[in-house]
């Protein structure tokens, strides 16, 4: 189980335009990393408005938002193109990003038990340690207070 002090784990995935995307590539940078379970569906869609809502902010702050879940990579771009979302959509079809940062976890879907993203947030240092971690986020609000408590950082 990743802990605030950890170094965040090295991704190596397709963005929604299909290039290759390494997490190290944003070192220098702070980071929110955030874990949805499936493109343009409710409340994946209020999280990652929300975020694009406040991406000036982030900007300002020197804060690289990137979203990721399990959808293929025309999957992210639908969704990317249809909420016009200003960040980056990372296609984790292995699933492999979510389980090394522990997120790929048997939830309760309408009494039966399915495996499945469980939505997180990692904020991530310029260093490539883990600063903060939501679990177990609620969709509605959750860039605002994502944005106010990294406002004192940096």
């Amino acid at each position: 189980m990743l802990q605030p002090g950890d170094p965040a784990p090295d991704i190596k995935l397709h963005t929604d335009s299909g290039e290759e995307f390494r997490l190290s590539s944003l070192r220098g940078k702070r980071v929110v990393l955030y874990f949805y379970p499936k493109a343009d569906t409710p409340g994946c869609t209020t999280e990652a408005c929300e975020f694009r809502d406040d991406i000036k902010n982030f900007a300002n702050k020197g804060v690289a938002v990137v979203g990721i879940s399990p959808d293929k990579p025309a999957a992210q771009a639908k969704f990317k193109q249809k909420y016009d979302l200003p960040f980056t959509l990372l296609a984790d079809e292995e699933k492999a990003a979510a389980q090394a940062y522990g997120v790929w976890k048997e939830k309760n879907m309408y009494g039966k038990k399915v495996m499945g993203i469980v939505r997180s947030t990692f904020v991530i240092g310029p260093d490539g340690i883990i600063e903060k971690i939501y679990g177990n986020v609620k969709a509605k609000g959750h860039a605002a207070q994502v944005l106010q408590e990294i406002g004192g950082q940096g």
